[in-house]
């Protein structure tokens, strides 16, 4: 394996909206990318991905050598991963096309290429079965956009060789990213899970009549949601115990959360609710079409990033 810090040469498989987003961000870090989609009108839809997400990546700092034009588009994913390091997968999140494309590109790939994919929900394990690059495949699991969102999930599967798994970890460390070691196979990994069990809330809260789309939407952002972009649960809660610390928090609390879940039900997405859900986010847009939330989040999204990142930069967070 080609040492993290040394990778030069990445393929990217897929060029929807993670593939495209993978693309710029590799380009950020000075990387030499092969764009591989079946659909040759996606070359135009990278080009104008890196082109938009150019100005962002650039604002968030990126390596002396990094350049918007360092990629080539292939309709081939043989051709695309032939002499790189790296693989990022991102086909869509069906089993069976995956295991086409492993096929495909299976005596394409060099003897020490590390594979990653980007399956939000799949197991790694099923992923790499029959394919001869099995011991070299991780889950590498991004959030969306991948060219700002930090975190990526790393999960090995019952094939993957350990050295695999470190490896990932120092090279997504290495060009900026924070990955964690997800420590078994769960469907969904765990932020996916995370996000799920807070939905089923939120959707619970709108099929009850507790709150309105919008008022639940509002309660996280405008509450914890605003504490989770510094800390997690764990530590919040930690520091909500006081001086006691999590100690005390579990003294005092935990009666109180038991009774709380005891009382949470997981709803149905009957049509109805569904209708519900979907008039209150339509209502809590105010005409604000997909494209314009897009924006509007990306450029919060930067607003957040650099204040956390230049604090820790500059040593102004304790323990950065």
């Amino acid at each position: 394996m080609a040492l993290p810090d040394r990778v030069k040469r990445v393929a990217v498989l897929g060029a929807g909206t993670i593939g495209a987003s993978w693309t710029a961000w590799f380009l950020s870090r000075g990387m030499q990318v092969a764009v591989y989609d079946p659909n040759p009108e996606a070359v135009d839809y990278v080009r104008r991905f890196v082109a938009n997400s150019w100005p962002t990546v650039e604002h968030l700092g990126m390596t002396p050598d990094a350049s918007p034009d360092a990629w080539r588009f292939t309709v081939s994913a043989r051709d695309a991963v032939r002499d790189v390091e790296f693989v990022q997968e991102n086909a869509p999140e069906r089993l069976e096309i995956k295991h086409a494309l492993y096929a495909e590109i299976g005596d394409a790939l060099r003897a020490e290429a590390i594979l990653a994919s980007s399956s939000s929900g799949l197991l790694m394990s099923d992923l790499q079965q029959g394919c001869v690059a099995a011991a070299r495949m991780a889950i590498g699991h991004p959030f969306n956009p991948p060219h700002l969102i930090p975190l990526v999930e790393v999960v090995a599967g019952r094939e993957t060789a350990p050295e695999t798994v470190a490896w990932c970890l120092d090279f997504y460390r290495h060009i900026g990213k924070r990955p964690i070691h997800i420590r078994k196979e769960a469907a969904g990994h765990l932020a996916n899970r995370l996000q799920a069990a807070l939905w089923r809330e939120a959707v619970s809260a709108v099929a009850s009549g507790l709150a309105s789309v919008e008022d639940v939407d509002t309660a996280i952002t405008a509450g914890p949601g605003l504490r989770w972009a510094i800390f997690g649960p764990h530590m919040t809660f930690h520091l909500g115990g006081g001086d006691g610390g999590m100690t005390h928090m579990l003294a005092q609390f935990k009666p109180a959360f038991e009774a709380w879940w005891r009382t949470m039900e997981t709803p149905e997405l009957s049509d109805a609710v569904c209708r519900a859900i979907i008039d209150g986010v339509n209502e809590e847009a105010r005409g604000r079409g997909i494209d314009a939330l897009a924006r509007e989040r990306d450029a919060l999204l930067v607003k957040v990033l650099e204040v956390v990142n230049l604090a820790r930069a500059a040593g102004e967070v304790d323990g950065a």
